[in-house]
């Protein structure tokens, strides 16, 4: 039953092959035999589970039906979930049990999900390797040597590795489409505003946002319709009807216009990468897509102006952790000051520390005007090429990353060599557009990623391409070899 895909499961689920709770059981002791080996799960909920299933099974045999009313998934471990440890993968959370459910949790459990667990990730989101986790970094199932990419490299390497069909993620930078580059998933980041961001425990407010990965697009597509909606208690949530994702999946693509940005075949991108993406593309022209070239001249400043911007909103939005109201405290504090010092100093891991630092620093007095506010005027930049750019094509197409996974630990003493891994993501993000990862072959036996990017509350012109794509090509299909 692990190989079953989400859309499968709902078959499955709806015509009573299997139960739930079989389901979820079969799910389950597959992640205490393989998860060891990869470390992707931070808090396995068997029990919870167990009883998320038989709910699931009896509203079955009510008459309820939904197409996610029993299927297991996992959730990135920065989204709130009541009675469940929701650490960020910080020693400084590593004691905090959410007293309520993010309303992504609260919608999916409201469509029938049954949630296994919450997932590893980079502490507080802050990477792109999954390696600066409190909990220890997670490997990727198609070299156990490799890192699965971040932050959501948890979500990413659990799906990849068939213990979960789908799981939630966030994408500050590029966080639900890199790993899922370099794991063989389909991972979409929606736009701006589509789903809730409260409950999700905030990297970079202007940039964070919760999407899915699974293994195909219509998988996204289902998870998606879930999560998505207006939700007012999240003031950047807009309130925009949900498309239905699935009825778009098959809509034919003769006419569809696509940009392939010269800035995206530099130097910067390995050749056989660039190989891989041109063969999507001709798979595309196959299905009647036309291409033409376009120019994003301001993404070269993306990288320096991501780097003050999401900083510094980490550095407001981390201040609340201080030792005094939840969370971890450090021992025999001599006064507050001490208290703030030592709990903060001991609870942050390197990484997190050295973006609070960056942040203070770009919003200090005398800098706020030469980093912040450049940055955002930056910013504004990137956002009006996407908008030129998209009056003369319906999607933009390039590689997700710039190379395929690197091992455990090599770019760990030289932070830009990881920051420069999200080059082609995080102009999505500064802008607040769409984007999708779909696999789209391999190099050296790890996945490449392609990544589509539309313009606002086109998610559904996304998902419609990609699974065109996976109909044409087997990629998504394969599986990394012991799992």
């Amino acid at each position: 039953m692990h190989r079953l895909t989400l859309a499968q499961i709902a078959r499955g689920l709806a015509a009573k092959d299997f139960s739930s709770v079989e389901l979820t059981e079969a799910l389950l002791t597959r992640i205490g035999a393989l998860d060891p080996q990869l470390n992707s799960f931070i808090t396995v909920t068997a029990d919870q589970a167990r009883a998320q299933a038989q709910a699931a099974d009896a509203r079955r045999a009510a008459g309820e039906s939904g197409a996610l009313l029993g299927a297991p998934i996992a959730h990135k471990d920065l989204f709130c979930t009541q009675g469940v440890r929701t650490s960020c993968a910080s020693k400084i959370l590593d004691n905090f049990v959410a007293p309520y459910d993010a309303t992504v949790v609260e919608k999916l459990a409201a469509a029938g999900c049954v949630s296994l667990g919450k997932l590893n990730m980079d502490e507080f989101a802050m990477g792109s390797a999954n390696e600066s986790s409190h909990y220890g970094p997670v490997r990727n199932p198609w070299n156990t040597e490799c890192v699965p990419g971040g932050s959501s490299g948890g979500s990413a390497a659990a799906v990849a590795a068939r213990l979960i069909p789908a799981a939630t993620g966030t994408d500050t930078g590029g966080s639900i489409r890199q790993p899922a580059a370099l794991t063989n998933l389909t991972g979409l980041k929606p736009t701006y505003g589509r789903v809730s961001r409260w409950g999700m425990i905030a990297y970079a407010s202007s940039l964070d946002q919760g999407g899915p990965l699974a293994r195909s697009a219509e998988d996204c597509a289902l998870l998606l319709g879930a999560m998505a909606g207006f939700d007012p208690k999240d003031s950047t949530c807009v309130d925009q009807p949900v498309e239905d994702y699935l009825a778009a999946l098959n809509q034919p693509l003769a006419g569809l216009r696509i940009g392939l940005p010269r800035e995206y075949f530099g130097a910067g991108l390995d050749p056989r990468l660039s190989d891989a993406v041109m063969a999507c593309v001709e798979e595309l022209k196959k299905l009647g897509a036309t291409i033409k070239e376009i120019g994003l001249p301001n993404m070269q400043h993306a990288i320096p102006a991501y780097y003050v911007i999401a900083p510094a909103e980490a550095s407001s939005n981390l201040s609340r952790f201080d030792g005094v109201r939840f969370g971890y405290r450090c021992e025999n504090p001599q006064n507050l000051e001490d208290l703030y010092k030592r709990s903060r100093g001991e609870g942050f891991g390197a990484e997190v520390k050295r973006r609070i630092m960056v942040g203070t620093y770009a919003l200090s007095a005398g800098y706020y005007d030469a980093y912040y506010l450049k940055a955002q005027k930056i910013r504004r930049l990137i956002r009006s090429d996407f908008i030129a750019a998209f009056q003369e094509v319906d999607l933009i197409l390039g590689p997700t990353t710039p190379n395929p996974a690197w091992k455990l630990g090599e770019k760990s003493s030289d932070p830009v060599a990881a920051y420069l891994e999200d080059i082609y993501t995080i102009t999505a993000n500064l802008a607040g557009i769409p984007g999708l990862s779909m696999p789209a072959g391999f190099v050296d036996g790890l996945p490449v990623g392609v990544q589509l990017l539309a313009p606002y509350f086109q998610e559904g012109r996304l998902l419609n391409v990609a699974h065109q794509y996976q109909q044409a090509t087997d990629w998504h299909q394969r599986a990394p070899e012991g799992f």
